[in-house]
């Protein structure tokens, strides 16, 4: 694995940990909480987003219209037993979710649920550094690499490591503040 391959797997592991913090509720309504919702439409699991325009009209609300009405009562549905929490509006047309304030609580539930993401996002980094060495020294046993050669890009690796590591604990760190903001 080239070093710039390691660095676009890195780089996707760190995205797919930024995804799951949008799934986080802060303070205020975000369309991107619902991300994770599958609504079931003629007998397949869809996405909701594929299935409805998400908009926010104002920091506390949530509203979906979907382009097939007849998915209204399904959309509805899967909202409800999401573990979100949240209670959708059906007004025959759009559904509306109000997004109350976070209690001091839930936002320490937040954190949790973020750090627990970054956790995850670092122990895919460290599995593509232990893959990537790995592969590094197969190479210095078939003799394709010397031993000062091995240890500079396993060095190399593990800088590489640093740095993203370095990257999603900031992006944890501006997630836990936009969870404590009140």
């Amino acid at each position: 694995m080239s070093t710039q391959d390691l660095e676009a797997s890195m780089r996707k592991s760190v995205e797919a940990t930024q995804r799951n913090f949008n799934t986080i509720r802060t303070g205020r309504a975000n369309s991107s909480l619902l991300d994770r919702i599958s609504v079931e439409y003629y007998g397949a699991d869809t996405p909701l987003k594929s299935l409805a325009t998400l908009s926010t009209p104002d920091s506390q609300t949530i509203q979906i219209q979907p382009f097939d009405i007849s998915a209204l009562a399904s959309i509805e549905k899967a909202i409800a037993m999401s573990e979100l929490g949240f209670t959708p509006n059906n007004d025959g047309k759009i559904i509306r979710i109000n997004v109350p304030p976070l209690t001091e609580e839930r936002r320490k539930e937040f954190c949790k649920l973020a750090s627990k993401y970054a956790e995850e996002g670092k122990v895919a980094l460290r599995n593509l550094r232990r893959d990537a060495i790995d592969k590094i020294k197969k190479q210095e046993k078939e003799g394709e690499f010397s031993e000062d050669q091995s240890r500079d890009e396993q060095d190399g690796i593990q800088k590489t490591l640093d740095k993203f590591i370095a990257e999603l604990e900031q992006h944890l760190a501006t997630k836990e503040a936009d969870i404590l903001k009140v």
